[in-house]
């Protein structure tokens, strides 16, 4: 079994910050790509950011600038710190992993984490 879970999301007002974790665990060998991912109310998942094991990071246009993923290999965990929030940022938050065990390589979510930008 592999379980990531998500957390950090909060309320903040417009230009403050935030910053999100997910962590992966279980029955692991390695974990490729990771990234968030957001939805927003009546809107499709869309891609906020992702980071290889080698450290390459992606960035939606939305988000460039002002976010910033990371992730510790050591702790089979990824970051996003998010700077300089608008409203336009409020969803709810994933994370997902390409995590492979003994059965092969799958791609894992998180249950999501609520992020809120409002004053």
């Amino acid at each position: 079994q592999v379980h990531v879970v998500e957390s950090g999301g909060d309320l903040v007002q417009p230009g403050g910050s935030l910053r999100l974790s997910c962590a992966a665990s279980g029955m692991i060998i390695s974990i490729d790509g990771m990234g968030w991912y957001r939805q927003a109310p009546g809107k499709e998942r869309e891609l906020v950011a992702t980071i290889t094991s080698g450290g390459i990071t992606k960035y939606a246009d939305s988000v460039q600038g002002r976010f910033t993923i990371s992730r510790d290999n050591t702790k089979n965990t990824v970051y996003l710190q998010m700077n300089s929030l608008k409203p336009e940022d409020t969803a709810v938050y994933y994370c997902n992993a390409d995590i492979t065990n003994w059965s092969g390589i799958s791609r894992h979510w998180g249950q999501g984490t609520q992020v809120t930008v409002s004053s």
